[in-house]
């Protein structure tokens, strides 16, 4: 899996500030145990180069980039220690070039359409946002989107546990950034337990994992318009008829065949179907790319194969 592709899966990229080297490795293991395998280490610290060597060479698992590097010497020497990316606030071409020259990944701050035209004549497509909240947040990157539909954005400043899965359902969202995850003060303090439930409790909310109907499986037309009709005449429920199921009410999709899962599928959203697939893949779920859907470029429904209790499982996009 590519660089870029990994923070995609990630979701989520730490904004890591150590002022004390020794903390490097305990941060990295909880980000870690909190299920977010990449992190993006500060050169706002003179520890930072000794920071990042020491995750690389004690944390196999955790993909480590450096971020606020505003020159071409910092960048270097941060790859010298073995970061992975590079993240800038801003966009410096000599850097990128650098970077580009020398197949590094590279996520400069463009927050402007001459700046992301820069970007883009160098072959990026991903590209940092900073600070978000400043810069008009969604609705601004939602309008540079328009013209520039190939690029992506990496957010930070502004984003946090609440909203980030509003965040990153966008499609034009390619990984948030934020330091809410592990806060400077915890790290100092040694709170790694409390940095490990920061990361699960945003996870939680990156994936938004909810039910939204379950579906029944029936031999034909004729039986699933019997038991919608019976949905209907116990609970005034209206029915939708389509094409391959009648829905009673949001809740209740009834299949006009014996479709997948033993006793029927349960529909699970997510706020983003790519992170959420990478996820469950994680724990051992296998997904059935036959049965994906498609809007554009992007998923918006796949079925997995596992079963549970008898019940196929269709992840969808919200």
């Amino acid at each position: 899996m590519d660089i870029l592709k990994r923070l995609n899966t990630a979701g989520i990229v730490p904004v890591v500030v150590i002022d004390d080297a020794k903390n490097a490795v305990p941060t990295a293991k909880a980000l870690l145990a909190g299920g977010i395998n990449v992190m993006e280490i500060t050169f706002r610290t003179a520890v930072a180069p000794d920071a990042i060597k020491a995750v690389v060479d004690n944390c196999p698992d955790m993909l480590v980039g450096t971020g606020t590097v505003i020159t071409l010497e910092q960048c270097q020497k941060a790859v010298e220690m073995g970061a992975k990316f590079i993240v800038s606030p801003g966009f410096d071409a000599e850097g990128v070039k650098w970077c580009v020259d020398n197949v590094v990944a590279i996520i400069p701050g463009c927050v402007t359409p001459s700046e992301i035209m820069a970007a883009m004549k160098l072959g990026l497509n991903v590209v940092k946002f900073f600070p978000a909240n400043v810069y008009g947040g969604l609705s601004a990157m939602k309008a540079l989107s328009g013209p520039f539909g190939g690029i992506k954005f990496i957010p930070t400043g502004g984003v946090n546990a609440q909203n980030v899965g509003e965040y990153i359902s966008a499609p034009f969202i390619h990984a948030v950034g934020g330091s809410w995850v592990c806060p400077k003060t915890d790290i100092a303090a040694g709170n790694f337990e409390k940095i490990t439930a920061l990361c699960a409790e945003s996870r939680r909310n990156l994936l938004g994992y909810e039910v939204v109907h379950v579906g029944i499986n029936t031999k034909n037309n004729d039986a699933a318009q019997e038991v919608a009709n019976a949905f209907g005449a116990a609970f005034n429920f209206v029915a939708k008829d389509g094409n391959s199921s009648v829905f009673s009410s949001t809740g209740i999709e009834v299949m006009k065949s014996q479709y997948l899962g033993k006793q029927g599928h349960l529909a699970v959203r997510t706020n983003q179907i790519d992170i959420a697939i990478a996820d469950l893949e994680k724990k051992g779920f296998q997904v059935d790319m036959e049965t994906a859907k498609y809007k554009g470029d992007r998923m918006i429904a796949v079925y997995l194969k596992n079963e549970i209790g008898g019940f196929a499982i269709h992840l969808l996009q919200k």
